[in-house]
């Protein structure tokens, strides 16, 4: 069974300002973690709240996300440029 999917505000507002090209690349990564939320390139990056965080790639782009598997969910908690993408804030 798929995992569904939901996005974080940050991320939301993100993807929404990128290029057609990017959105789709980005999507399509989305879209293979839903079958397959742990890829061969994942990494597990820090915690948030007593919860893991892992990060894909996509070019210069990362994905920062959380496994919930009891809702079988994946939070979309950030997306951003590499250097910025671990920022704190």
């Amino acid at each position: 069974m798929a995992f569904s999917i939901s996005f974080g505000p940050q991320a939301d507002k993100f993807i929404a300002k990128l290029d057609n090209q990017t959105k789709e690349r980005i999507r399509d990564k989305i879209e293979k973690l839903q079958e397959d939320p742990f890829p061969t390139e994942v990494e597990r990056v820090e915690s948030y709240k007593k919860e893991k965080v892992f990060r894909v790639r996509v070019g210069d782009y990362r994905i920062l996300y959380v496994v919930r598997f009891e809702t079988k969910m994946i939070l979309i908690a950030r997306i951003d440029k590499r250097e910025r993408a671990y920022n704190k804030n």
